[in-house]
């Protein structure tokens, strides 16, 4: 990343159905260190598994389509923004970053066939998230639409189906430095955006 390790933004997709994205969006946009966001796949996602029951494919097929649909949510994203744009690669980040844009991570061509990474529901946006902080040696941030207690372990977040059965397993694997913020936290996460209280 050329001495860039951008802070990874998880954006999650029941943002949309809370009606929190746009105002995320507009805190995102105003980043004064260099980050990226990575989108859930929100309701391209819930369409995925819905179409499962409906029409019979395996984990490994719905892993992929739910890729995409974090990548129909990119798309959405950055048709509300200006300065945000899509990203396919390590290089198309940098590029942004660069260039004084917001990438907005579309994950299947990086990744699609990535091995440390469970190719059924177990991972979801959020694991592929820290694997994406880990490839950019960047940290992560998780945005909620609920609040939850800031002492709660990886794994007590995952039995709460706060964050998917994978992220405890992945978090511990690589090492990456991450918090999760919900609502209550929009102050903090402003601060973190600004440059102040990176730690």
């Amino acid at each position: 990343m050329n001495g860039v390790s951008p802070l990874v933004i998880k954006v999650g997709g029941s943002l949309a159905e809370a009606g929190r994205l746009g105002g995320t969006l507009e805190m995102l946009s105003a980043a004064q260190i260099p980050i990226v966001i990575v989108p859930g796949g929100g309701p391209f996602a819930d369409a995925v598994r819905s179409l499962q029951r409906e029409i019979d494919f395996t984990d490994a097929v719905a892993h992929r389509l739910a890729m995409l649909a974090m990548e129909q949510m990119a798309e959405w994203i950055v048709s509300q923004r200006p300065g945000l744009k899509v990203a396919h690669s390590v290089d198309e980040i940098a590029d942004c970053i660069m260039d004084g844009q917001i990438p907005v991570w579309a994950p299947l061509r990086m990744i699609g066939d990535d091995e440390t990474i469970a190719a059924d529901w177990s991972s979801t946006s959020d694991s592929l998230a820290v694997r994406l902080a880990e490839l950019l040696g960047g940290r992560l941030i998780l945005l909620k639409s609920v609040d939850v207690a800031d002492d709660l372990s990886a794994e007590e977040l995952a039995r709460q189906g706060v964050v998917d059965r994978l992220f405890p397993e992945i978090v511990a694997r690589t090492g990456v430095s991450w918090s999760i913020f919900g609502p209550a936290n929009d102050a903090a996460v402003a601060a973190i955006l600004a440059g102040e209280g990176a730690d």
